[in-house]
């Protein structure tokens, strides 16, 4: 049955708060975890509430009101607590980004569901699916980073952990049964391990252009469009999007407008006109002294790289439809570069590359190494 704490949710927002109720936390076998955004709001995201539910309670964080949460850290981070979560990369993204934050101890509910062939993952889907429980989704779009939270959104957050464990032993039963449990565990372990975002070296102008061809002009133009959003992004603390579409900026660097009233008819709106518009416009003015821009080129592979690549994802495809999920829970993307790439792939090879996931090189490592020779 999914957790019902009697108590409502307790707010933590002073660090004598959270030095309160950890060493209570610290006790717990398994915690319930969650964490709300300001992605929507912000030109730099960063986590502005985290939400952590017991057996027996609900505690919703305010890291905005606390400097120092590093014995947060600590509990996250002890292999001997489970860290339960519903789809968990964005959150861990988020506290190891902002907190340096990490799991040793995770069962994410989306992994498992996935692994058992559900086809409705969402957490709403879930829960409604088992506990006829249906979730309050009014504040999906709200601005986490204001304060003061209303109550309504309080009582919403707390929403998303609190019957979190109903659905983890539901879950956990199914996994044992259908001897899933094995795989289920070292896909936890690999969704734990967080990697930093990489560098995208791409030229901003070919992350907004789409499909679209540009000229050498309209390239540059573009590019010095895209800096300039993202100056004004920073300057007024906004996400890209709510500056300026990338559909807008593909339309000015097209159109090359010389006025406001043109600006305006490629789609800028009166508020984007005044606020943004002499920044565009000197844009444009100062890119006529840019050089090109360098492009660059998609990694092309040889024909035999694309063939193997074929089989092997032809194989994974029909291996997954058969076992009733996805083609990546029988062989996660990870795999497939390294497994194509390694023409003369032995028994050996082939374990070093699948060490992380010994259920998938007993049951299919055969296979793959017929498949590939």
């Amino acid at each position: 049955m999914p957790n019902t704490p009697a108590m409502p949710p307790i707010m933590i927002d002073t660090p004598e708060k959270l030095n309160a109720v950890l060493p209570a936390l610290l006790k717990e076998d398994s915690l319930a975890v969650d964490t709300e955004a300001n992605s929507m709001y912000a030109y730099r995201e960063r986590v502005c509430l985290i939400q952590i539910s017991t057996q027996a309670q609900d505690l919703i964080i305010d890291p905005l009101a606390i400097n120092d949460l590093s014995r947060l850290g600590t509990l996250f981070c002890d292999p001997k607590i489970e860290i339960i979560f519903h789809a968990s990369e964005y959150d861990l993204m988020g506290l190891q980004r902002d907190y340096a934050f990490s799991v040793n101890n995770l069962f994410d509910t989306m992994i498992a569901a996935r692994l058992l062939g559900y086809k409705q993952i969402g957490l709403a889907n879930l829960l409604k699916d088992k506990f006829e429980i249906t979730l309050n989704k009014n504040y999906q779009r709200a601005d986490w980073g204001a304060r003061p939270l209303s109550a309504e959104m309080i009582a919403y957050a707390a929403e998303d952990t609190r019957h979190l464990f109903g659905l983890r032993n539901c879950l956990r039963a199914e996994l044992l049964e259908k001897d899933l449990w094995q795989l289920a565990q070292e896909d936890f372990k690999r969704a734990s391990y967080i990697s930093p975002a990489e560098n995208n070296h791409r030229p901003c102008w070919q992350k907004a252009m789409g499909k679209n061809e540009l000229t050498e002009r309209q390239q540059i133009l573009l590019n010095a469009l895209c800096a300039a959003r993202e100056r004004l992004a920073e300057k007024f603390d906004r996400p890209l999007f709510k500056v300026m579409e990338d559909s807008v900026l593909l339309k000015i660097s097209q159109a090359e407008p010389e006025s406001m009233d043109e600006l305006r008819e490629c789609g800028l709106t009166e508020n984007q006109a005044r606020r943004f518009g002499k920044t565009i416009l000197k844009a444009i003015m100062d890119s006529k002294q840019l050089p090109p821009v360098v492009v660059k080129q998609n990694q092309r592979h040889p024909g035999w790289y694309l063939k193997r690549m074929e089989k092997l994802k032809a194989w994974r495809k029909e291996k997954g439809e058969a076992l009733g999920v996805e083609s990546d829970i029988v062989l996660p993307k990870v795999y497939l570069h390294p497994l194509v790439e390694d023409r003369a792939l032995s028994a050996e090879a082939l374990a070093r590359i699948m060490a992380d996931s010994p259920y998938r090189l007993e049951r299919y490592g055969e296979e793959i190494l017929e498949l590939l020779k």
